[in-house]
């Protein structure tokens, strides 16, 4: 198996050299200092996953990382000098599967890496079936939602967490199993990312994301997918 292929893009060049040569050893790497040349690269070189920086001379990682998942579906994981816990919910709003802050641990930028990269593998290797519950339909090979035979642009981590719901209809999990489940690893900080994702799922899916029907909060508990139908495989 070819090894996956990742973009570092940091305007600071000893930090985005850093992480090109650390991880170099183990995937293919092509790195960018703005947006501009991140576009670029991004388009040609159609990366696995893109470590990204929020703070770019030409634009931010915000706004990068909504364009290149609307593009590809691209796993993304933040990185910053920022500590406030209101920076990192706003990347995860944006679409980011993960978030590091500077400085930081080489070795916990592998951890955090192979995580989001091993879910990428089993997502694609794992004979899963299509479910299909009344008009929503959500295939894992294609890596799609439809919902009245249209597209839901779902992020790769918005999809992976309502697969991994939906697989297990009317089951109340925990934010912490959501995290160990879906982030593959103990994810250490606020545990509001997994409502920040849940959130934006209901806004692309339900009638009514302030009363959903089908992402169902159970109050002191966590969350359950509340099968609209009997599912169907196909």
């Amino acid at each position: 198996m070819a090894p996956a292929k990742i973009l570092v893009v940091d305007d600071d060049p000893a930090i985005r050299n850093l992480i090109y040569r650390f991880l170099s050893k183990d995937y293919q790497m092509e790195s960018a200092a703005d947006g501009k040349t991140a576009r670029e690269i991004f388009e040609q070189f159609n990366p696995d996953l893109v470590i990204l920086d929020v703070n770019l001379p030409d634009t931010t990682g915000y706004q990068l990382c909504q364009e290149m998942q609307k593009r590809t579906g691209v796993f993304v994981l933040m990185l910053t000098s920022r500590t406030d816990e209101a920076d990192k919910i706003r990347g995860f709003a944006q679409g980011a599967d993960d978030y590091i802050t500077k400085p930081f641990s080489l070795v916990e930028l592998g951890a955090r890496v192979a995580a989001i990269l091993k879910r990428q593998r089993s997502v694609n290797s794992a004979e899963q079936q299509v479910l299909k519950f009344g008009n929503l339909l959500i295939d894992p090979v294609r890596r799609e939602v439809t919902l009245n035979n249209e597209i839901v642009p779902l992020t790769a981590l918005e999809f992976d967490l309502l697969y991994f719901l939906a697989s297990h209809p009317n089951r109340v999990w925990r934010r912490s199993e959501l995290l160990q489940e879906v982030w593959d690893y103990d994810y250490v900080g606020d545990q509001r990312v997994v409502d920040v994702h849940i959130g934006q799922i209901r806004r692309k899916i339900e009638a009514d994301a302030s009363n959903p029907s089908i992402i169902q909060t159970v109050r002191g508990v966590g969350y359950k997918f509340e099968a609209p139908d009997v599912p169907m495989v196909e």
